[in-house]
Formats: C-alpha cells, sequence, structure tokens
C-alpha cells in the first residue's frame, strides 16, 4: 500500500529549477530519509507535498487522493504535518499555546485541544515547560516545541526538516530517541537530515537528492555505496576501498 506518491514533481523560481521530475512512494509506517547537499531542493520538496508551494508539473497523492492543489491547511487536516528548518515559533506566546495552535487544526473545541496540547508537549520531553515563553527556550527546546506542534494535529505523515541540525552535539542522541518513539506510535515519517549518522541510524529507506534530481533511492546500505551519491555529497572517503 501507498500512502504518500510523489509524480513528476517539478518547480521552477524563474530560471532555477528547484525539482525537477521528482517521483517517490512512502509506504504507512515507513521512515524515509532525504539526503542532499544545499541547494538539493529538500525543503522545496516539502513545500510542494504541503501545498506551501504549488509545482509547475507533477502531482502529490495521499492514500490516492490528489491533493496538489489543495491549501496548507486543507493537507493538515488530511493528516499531514510539517516542521521547518527555520524555527518558527510564536515568541510572545508559551510552549502550551503554541501547541495548541496545532491542536486546533483538528478541534474547535478549546479545551479539547488544551488537553491534546499538553499530551503532545508530554511526549517530547516538555511538560515543564508548558507555561515557558517561547522566546525562552533553548534551540534543543524549540525543536522539540516545533515536533510537539506537529504531533498535535495527529498526523499520519510527519515530515521533519532537520529535526537534530543546530543543535548542541550532546542533544542529538536524545532527539534521535525521540524520533524513534514517535516513528513507533505509528505515523509514517519523512526526515531530511544532513548528518549522514543522523540518518543511518532513523532511515528504513533513502532519497538522495542532488540539483533538485533524485539520484538515488533505496536501503540506506546501497545509498552508501552508490557511485553518484558519494560524488555529489558524501566524498571520496566514503567510497569503498
Amino acid at each position: 500500500m501507498t500512502l504518500l506518491a510523489v509524480a513528476g514533481l517539478t518547480k521552477r523560481f524563474g530560471g532555477i529549477v528547484a525539482n525537477r521530475d521528482i517521483s517517490f512512494e512512502v509506504r504507512p509506517g515507513e521512515l524515509v530519509g532525504v539526503i542532499g547537499p544545499n541547494g538539493a531542493g529538500k525543503s522545496t520538496l516539502f513545500d510542494l507535498i504541503t501545498g506551501v508551494t504549488r509545482p509547475d508539473d507533477g502531482r502529490v497523492t495521499l492514500d490516492g487522493r490528489d491533493i496538489t492543489a489543495l491549501r496548507p491547511d486543507q493537507i493538515s487536516r488530511l493528516g499531514v504535518a510539517r516542521t521547518f528548518q527555520k524555527l518558527r515559533p510564536f515568541h510572545q506566546m508559551t510552549a502550551l499555546e503554541n501547541v495548541m495552535i496545532g491542536a486546533l487544526q483538528s478541534t474547535a473545541d478549546v479545551g479539547a485541544a488544551r488537553r491534546a496540547a499538553e499530551e503532545a508537549l508530554a511526549s517530547v520531553g516538555l511538560a515543564e515547560r508548558a507555561h515557558a515563553h517561547a522566546r525562552a527556550l533553548s534551540t534543543g527546546q524549540r525543536k522539540r516545541l516545533e515536533l510537539a506542534r506537529a504531533l498535535a494535529t495527529r498526523p499520519r505523515l510527519l515530515l521533519l526538516d532537520e529535526v537534530t541540525g543546530g543543535v548542541d552535539q550532546g542533544a542529538i542522541p536524545g532527539l534521535i530517541r525521540l524520533v524513534r518513539d514517535l516513528h513507533a506510535r505509528g505515523p509514517a515519517l519523512v526526515v531530511i537530515e544532513h548528518n549522514m549518522q543522523v540518518i543511518m541510524e532513523l532511515a528504513q529507506r533513502i532519497v538522495a537528492l542532488q540539483l533538485g534530481e533524485v539520484i538515488a533511492d533505496g536501503q540506506p546500505a546501497e545509498i552508501l555505496r552508490h557511485p553518484r551519491v558519494i560524488d555529489a555529497y558524501l566524498g571520496e572517503s566514503w567510497r569503498p576501498a
């Protein structure tokens, strides 16, 4: 079965082609990594999947339903959530209030949204910081806040854009465990990540991009040996002897 299908996605910004004929699928419960150098089109791909940007060609389907032309809020209500590489909390609001905004995507009941937000904060280890303002949180805590806000929408598909990016090295193992725990609860995950150690520990399958195109799609061990991935991204130190 296929949960998400991306078929022939192409996006141009003037003379720049950010994504070119990208196609891949994600099965229910799968954890897929997306790798590639800066400028490979990874975040643009997430924008196209979640309706932030419209593609010039191609389509996105969720459970066989074409969602290409839907707005971000409509796609969210169908069970797709994401985090952003650049953290975007409402700094003047508390952590709880930030997450309630996500919860209100799926319910108009403020009490229910509050309970969902409290549950999401607890699941990412921020229960004790629920009433702290977002501006008072560390980078690692804001990463967890982004996750909680996405989780509060109760997604079937969760897109994570560099969840370990910019955090202290000591915080990375905890974030890896958190992503594993989230995945174990059921949603399919698609994870953009630059840290190859992180992606190798998490991903069941890896899609590699270069200059907006898919250059490899396969098991992690296969991707590490793939000549185009080594040339475009990993470097000579990864080439088999």
